[in-house]
């Protein structure tokens, strides 16, 4: 099936997302507000032309935006494109949450074991079990 410009929109946000140090520079843009990119080196152990990379690949996926004040790079987060992400999260958020709703109807039915009384009553029988 051929790629559309919207798949490959969301590749490209997805690809960015695959890497630790793109989604911390996200959370320090969240968190902290726009920085120049020298703010943001500071935060890696890492030389300044791998995380320009790093920031070129955010910048190709929307997910930051870069403003020239002088001879610094400002960066600012851009969390338009994290829609598509939450979009294409949510039915399987839905799925989930009706496996889990399952589960709890299935233990809320399932009659309680003995073992199960005793470690949650105590030996006697005052609800002081194990762990209490």
């Amino acid at each position: 099936m051929p790629a559309t410009q919207e798949t490959r929109g969301e590749d490209r946000v997805f690809g960015a997302l695959s890497s630790p140090v793109r989604r911390e520079v996200l959370r320090l843009l969240r968190d902290e507000g726009p920085q120049p990119v020298q703010q943001l080196a500071a935060h890696f152990d890492m030389r300044r032309p791998s995380l320009s990379e790093h920031l070129k690949v955010l910048r190709e996926a929307g997910l930051v935006s870069e403003e020239r004040a002088g001879r610094q790079r400002i960066y600012r987060l851009e969390a338009e494109p994290l829609t598509e992400v939450r979009d294409w999260l949510g039915p399987y958020e839905r799925f989930w949450r009706a496996k889990l709703a399952g589960l709890a109807e299935l233990l809320d039915d399932l009659p309680e074991s003995e073992g199960d009384r005793d470690r949650a009553e105590g030996p006697d029988g005052t609800g002081a079990g194990a762990g209490a």
